[in-house]
């Protein structure tokens, strides 16, 4: 739903998965992360609510970058159109990692999750951040060789999805 309000798919550089396969991976996903997050035994994060508190701040930023993101890729081309322009920043301070990176959504993605195993402190929700983490790196890098090819000026200090690494 997101990704039909929110940009306009390119099929040929991020195709959408199969349906059956995404419910599988984000409801087994789903279930494994209840299942240890509402467990009796479930034992609170080790630096309480300070610890909460900040992985819910990092939480929150990044998932308002990634909506931003999202917006700014959403507008990149207008309806109908399979003009394909360089993405780069705009007054939006959330935009700004379009300096680093071809695919800041996927940055903010991340980290989104990773605050939220902060939070959590649960061994499926930092499962699920690195299995989120490899596929998204592997689009990633996808889109930033496809931005390379097709863009004789694309910015060349930019990284696939981690500034200055990866």
């Amino acid at each position: 739903m997101g990704r039909i309000c929110l940009v306009r798919c390119w099929p040929k550089s991020h195709p959408c998965p199969a349906p059956f396969q995404n419910c599988t991976y984000y409801w087994g996903f789903a279930a494994w992360m209840a299942y240890y997050i509402n467990h009796p035994l479930y034992t609170p994060p080790t630096y309480g609510a300070q610890q909460v508190k900040l992985a819910l701040a990092i939480f929150v930023i990044c998932q308002l970058g990634n909506f931003s993101i999202h917006m700014a890729l959403r507008d990149l081309r207008p309806a109908g159109s399979k003009t394909r322009k360089i993405p780069y920043p705009t007054k939006n301070p959330f935009t700004w990692l379009f300096l680093l990176v071809s695919c800041p959504n996927y940055t903010y993605e991340v980290g989104s999750w990773i605050g939220f195993a902060i939070m959590t402190q649960c061994l499926p929700v930092a499962l699920f951040s690195l299995v989120g983490f490899t596929q998204m790196t592997i689009w990633a890098k996808g889109k930033h060789r496809s931005y390379l090819k097709e863009f004789r000026d694309y910015p060349p200090l930019r990284m696939p999805i981690i500034p200055f690494l990866l």
